[in-house]
């Protein structure tokens, strides 16, 4: 009898290594990837192209832009509200920069005069 104990266990553990595998396979597979401004891309009056949207940290934003003319800064919300980037900030500029969102708030400007003041900017919350 202690032959079918022993198998029970095993397939109860193979059920349960399964059971984990498909968890964690979910978790990697929630990760989303979003154009900012859809076709539009980073542009003018962008900032309104979060609502309604549920982004997770780990999700990653492309920002597709004329490189010529744009860029994209990520600031903290004074930034985002004064539209200033600190001294030292990265500023992504190749035309299509992918950026994975962290927990919390994130905020992006165009750091070029005037266009973060013309709405070039986007807030976004990752849960």
């Amino acid at each position: 009898m202690s032959g079918g104990r022993g198998s029970a266990v095993v397939v109860g553990v193979v059920v349960m290594v399964a059971a984990l595998a498909v968890v964690f396979q979910c978790e990697v597979a929630e990760a989303a990837t979003y154009t900012v401004g859809g076709a539009g891309g980073w542009t003018f009056n962008v900032a309104t192209w979060p609502k309604g949207k549920q982004f997770r940290a780990g999700d990653t934003l492309v920002f597709n832009y004329n490189s010529g003319i744009h860029n994209v800064v990520a600031v903290d919300r004074a930034g985002y509200q004064g539209c200033t980037s600190p001294n030292g900030a990265k500023v992504y500029q190749t035309g299509n920069d992918q950026i994975k969102l962290r927990k919390g708030q994130n905020y992006f400007i165009c750091t070029i005069a005037g266009h973060c003041q013309s709405g070039m900017k986007i807030a976004v919350t990752a849960v």
